[in-house]
């Protein structure tokens, strides 16, 4: 089932993403986030009419997929960043497809003109994700972090939220 988060949903959300932040270059954020500090995020988000969104398997959060502002100045405002994580062992069954697809369709009708999704590399799976759903690698940017005592480059992948008749 997919629904949109609440602050409620920041101990589940905490518990999925510090995966990430412990075990993997995908965020690179170092310090383990508080189901608080999710909270505080979520409600961030959604105050501003962004969309941010749980998957939920028999009570448990197994995925998120949310958008943020690109940046913060005026003319920015019909872009967002947009992400997407699933929780260990929750791929390979569609739901990364079906909850970043709810995510732009959301997107969509809220008027946005385009999404970025920013991807510390290599990940295949999430490069697949985002081609699949329509996004075309723009940028790579070689070397602009460093987590577990290694460089890590980003790719950025941008999808056009209208066509080019919608404005």
């Amino acid at each position: 089932m997919i629904r949109a988060a609440t602050a409620a949903d920041g101990e589940g959300l905490a518990a999925l993403y510090n995966y990430y932040v412990r075990h993997t270059y995908t965020t690179f954020e170092t310090e383990l986030v508080a189901g608080s500090e999710m909270a505080a995020r979520v409600s961030a988000v959604l105050q501003i009419g962004l969309p941010w969104l749980v998957l939920v398997e028999e009570g448990r959060i197994i995925g998120y997929s949310c958008a943020v502002r690109w940046k913060g100045r005026a003319a920015y405002g019909q872009s967002v960043e947009s992400t997407i994580y699933l929780a260990e062992g929750a791929g390979g069954r569609g739901l990364g497809s079906l909850l970043y697809g709810e995510l732009i369709s959301q997107l969509r009708n809220r008027g946005l003109h385009c999404a970025l999704g920013g991807i510390a590399l290599p990940n295949e799976a999430s490069v697949a994700l985002h081609e699949s759903l329509g996004f075309e690698k723009v940028a790579h940017l070689r070397e602009v972090g460093r987590k577990f005592e290694r460089w890590i480059d980003v790719g950025y992948w941008q999808l056009m939220l209208k066509t080019p008749q919608s404005g």
